[in-house]
Parts: C-alpha cells; sequence; structure tokens
C-alpha cells in the first residue's frame, strides 16, 4: 500500500513537469511537505473543465464514494488495487472518467523485523526529482451545497527492490504516459491498464529513516533524514 509519501517541489517544476499553464490565483504555491498522511489535503493534477487542458487540485486523501452518507469512509480508501479497482463499486466509475497524477518526490513504507518491530523506509528517486503516483478522484455531494473532492492512490504488486521491504507499492506514471492516463475519452480501462505496473527495477532508493515517521504529526526534513548514508547523494529538490 501507500499510508505517506514526502513533496517538496518547486512551482515552476510543478508547472512544467506536468504541462500546466498556472497555478489557480487562490492556491498559494506548494509547501514542503515529509510526512504526507490520509485524510489529509493533498495536491493532484487532473483534467481541467476547459477542453485541453490541465489543473492543479487539493482534494482530502481518501476517496469518498458519492453514494456514501459519511464523508468519513474516505479514510478506509486511501488506495485502490489496481489489479482489480475496476470492479469495485468505489472505484471502477472514477478509473474510467476521473483519472489523476499525484506528484510526490518520495513514499514511506515499513519492513517487518524478526523481533517484529518495522524499519521505516523512503522510496526516492537517486536525484531526487518528483514523480507522479497513478490517482482516481471523486466528487462527494453532502447536505445543502456541501462538496468534497477525494482522491485515492493506485497500487500494485512490488518490483525487484520493494521485495525485501513490501508487497505492494503505487503505481508510477511516467511523464510519456501522462497524456493516456488523463484523458477523459479514454474510458475503458483496458487501454491505461498497462500502465498500471510496477516501476522499473532502477526507479528508486531505498533509504531507511527514522520511526519519527510513525507520528503524522512529524512533518519536517528530520523525516527523510537517512540512518544510515545511501549510494550515491539525493538531489537538492529532495532536499
Amino acid at each position: 500500500m501507500c499510508g505517506r509519501y514526502t513533496l517538496k517541489i518547486p512551482p515552476e517544476y510543478l508547472l512544467s513537469l506536468f504541462d500546466i499553464g498556472e497555478l489557480p490565483p487562490d492556491m498559494p504555491p506548494p509547501a514542503a511537505r515529509y510526512n504526507i498522511a490520509p485524510t489529509q489535503p493533498i495536491l493532484i493534477v487532473r483534467t481541467s473543465t476547459r477542453p485541453g487542458e490541465r489543473e492543479v487540485a487539493h482534494v482530502v486523501w481518501g476517496l469518498i464514494p458519492p453514494w456514501s452518507k459519511d464523508p468519513t469512509m474516505g479514510a478506509r480508501m486511501i488506495n485502490a488495487r489496481s489489479e482489480t479497482a475496476a470492479e469495485k463499486p468505489s472505484f471502477r466509475t472514477p478509473l474510467r472518467r476521473r483519472r489523476c497524477l499525484v506528484p510526490a518526490t518520495g513514499f514511506y513504507e515499513w519492513r517487518k523485523n524478526p523481533g517484529g518491530t518495522k524499519q521505516p523506509f523512503v522510496m526516492h528517486r537517486k536525484d531526487g526529482a518528483p514523480f507522479a503516483m497513478a490517482g482516481i478522484w471523486e466528487t462527494w455531494k453532502g447536505p445543502g451545497d456541501g462538496e468534497i473532492d477525494s482522491a485515492a492512490i493506485l497500487t500494485t504488486g512490488p518490483n525487484a527492490l520493494m521485495k525485501s521491504i513490501h508487497d505492494r507499492m503505487p503505481v508510477i506514471i511516467e511523464p510519456k504516459d501522462f497524456a493516456l492516463w488523463l484523458d477523459p475519452l479514454v474510458d475503458n480501462t483496458a487501454k491505461v491498464q498497462h500502465l498500471m505496473r510496477p516501476a522499473p527495477d532502477d526507479f528508486f532508493q531505498a533509504t531507511p529513516v527514522s520511526t519519527m515517521v510513525n507520528n503524522p504529526r512529524n512533518d519536517g526534513p528530520d523525516c527523510i533524514a537517512p540512518l544510515v548514508e545511501p549510494d550515491g547523494g539525493e538531489g537538492d529538490l529532495f532536499r
């Protein structure tokens, strides 16, 4: 699964990477986040209502199905298994019509130790560059005029690196596939199924970090500080 992640990206890099004209006028530049947790606001990139354009939006992490009577149900919907999402009532429609990208610079996973403890790792690119996780989003309409946009991150099986840590990882969408993944006219999930695969084995580097990341109230650079220096340094964007 993917239950925590990081994002530190300059606005100009965000706009360039995802081919977006500008941030919404009421949206401040994205702040550096080192321990993004479920139910918190997250940044997504999705197709705009303006034809041919993309937009950045803040949504709640944890997809709230439109038929749900209780928005807290989203806390149990932070991930969707890519292998079965097209069959699930909560996920099949947004997978067809409301796919999105979730920018990140790292995600956390925990490896079980023989003694029962868990060692957290942050998975990141060796150069510290941002990447895009596959997501789906939905709009929940509450009483009156209240609306909540929410999202879930799609997961898949592990690549060779992840197998030693966990049996799941987020689906990573590469820039060359952004247009296909976001295309609202591609409503046959079979046409995007090939994108929902593990990242290449050398895409990420795994760095062990402190258990301070276990507490979502901790959201500073110390969360990604390595316990042991990895081979090769992280880039400026990651720091």
